[in-house]
């Protein structure tokens, strides 16, 4: 009996050490050193920071519209290449980078904390609305992206900004995981939180666009093993963004995909629900039957493309393609 106490002890002796001697990281931004610039492939940020840079303007020197795009996690900004050109079309300009630890940025793979990622999307859109005085400025996030503009636009002072959209936005927070994955993610990130996974045995389908994945599995940009500590700075991202339902006071359109089989309906409408507690007027939800998680890029983007140009472009009350009136919005309303 006593032996097997002392087993028992010692083995929380050594878990104990490992939890002190390794946490989870985050690399935040340095001094504030600089006011910020845009240059034609550079967003430099307030601590001088290099962000890759993409941006597509429409040959009108008088854009309607302006679209700033974040991607989603491990993915970077070329993900908006094909909306973008569509947009440009439309007399619509469009910007993304790369945010921190993503895509062609410094310390790729690291994560910097949704605080850092926030303050990065303000400055951007200051800059923004100074090259583009007048002109009405949208953010759009897809997934990881959505959810940093969530936190941003509750916790800052944005009346640069015309409107939100979140396009199967990260929701997946604490509360609506499994007791267990939130434990193998904690002991992971207090023990190993260097360990890099890959995902390749989740067997999850991310769109129903083959071809689009295909590239993003060959594309050397996109992260393909992922350190535990930035699926747990993601996780409390996720937190994050879930508690600020309810603080978003500002024209928001929230697309989610039927077929998403990444972030469950059940926090998304958990969020629903809390978003349309305040200003329900100025707030959209979409719900596309065919619809996965990569919306932007799935063989039906285009019906999704054109819901957004008639939402930024004109004050509708229904999306062209009815995706409001889908079931699982009714659902996530009530």
């Amino acid at each position: 009996m006593l032996k097997r106490k002392k087993s028992v002890q010692i083995l929380f002796f050594f878990a104990a050490t490992l939890v002190t001697g390794c946490m989870p990281v985050i690399h935040p931004q340095g001094a504030k050193i600089y006011q910020g610039e845009i240059k034609e492939q550079e967003f430099v940020t307030a601590d001088r920071v290099k962000l890759p840079l993409r941006q597509w303007l429409p040959a009108s020197k008088n854009p309607a519209a302006v679209i700033i795009a974040l991607h989603g996690f491990n993915d970077y900004s070329s993900f908006f290449q094909k909306p973008a050109e569509y947009f440009q079309k439309q007399n619509i300009a469009s910007y993304a980078y790369d945010m921190r630890g993503f895509g062609g940025s410094e310390n790729r793979g690291l994560w910097a904390g949704h605080q850092t990622y926030s303050e990065d999307l303000n400055l951007f859109t200051q800059l923004i609305a100074e090259k583009h005085p007048n002109v009405p400025i949208y953010l759009l996030g897809e997934s990881m992206g959505g959810a940093v503009i969530i936190v941003t636009a509750a916790g800052m002072k944005m009346p640069q900004v015309a409107g939100i959209i979140l396009a199967a936005p990260a929701l997946w927070s604490r509360e609506f995981m499994p007791w267990y994955q939130t434990s193998l993610l904690w002991l992971l990130s207090y023990t190993m939180p260097w360990l890099t996974l890959t995902g390749e045995s989740v067997g999850v389908v991310a769109s129903d666009n083959i071809e689009r994945l295909r590239a993003l599995g060959r594309d050397p940009l996109v992260i393909k093993e992922t350190r535990v500590e930035a699926v747990h700075g993601l996780t409390d991202l996720m937190d994050e963004a879930m508690a600020k339902a309810e603080s978003l006071n500002i024209k928001t359109l929230l697309l989610y995909g039927e077929k998403d089989e990444l972030i469950p309906l059940e926090p998304t409408a958990h969020f629903i629900n809390n978003l349309l507690r305040q200003d329900k007027e100025q707030k959209m939800i979409g719900c596309y039957k065919n619809g996965y998680h990569l919306l932007l890029h799935d063989l039906q983007a285009s019906l999704v493309w054109q819901d957004l140009k008639s939402w930024i472009i004109s004050d509708i009350k229904s999306l062209p393609s009815g995706a409001e009136k889908r079931p699982a919005c009714l659902l996530a309303k009530k």
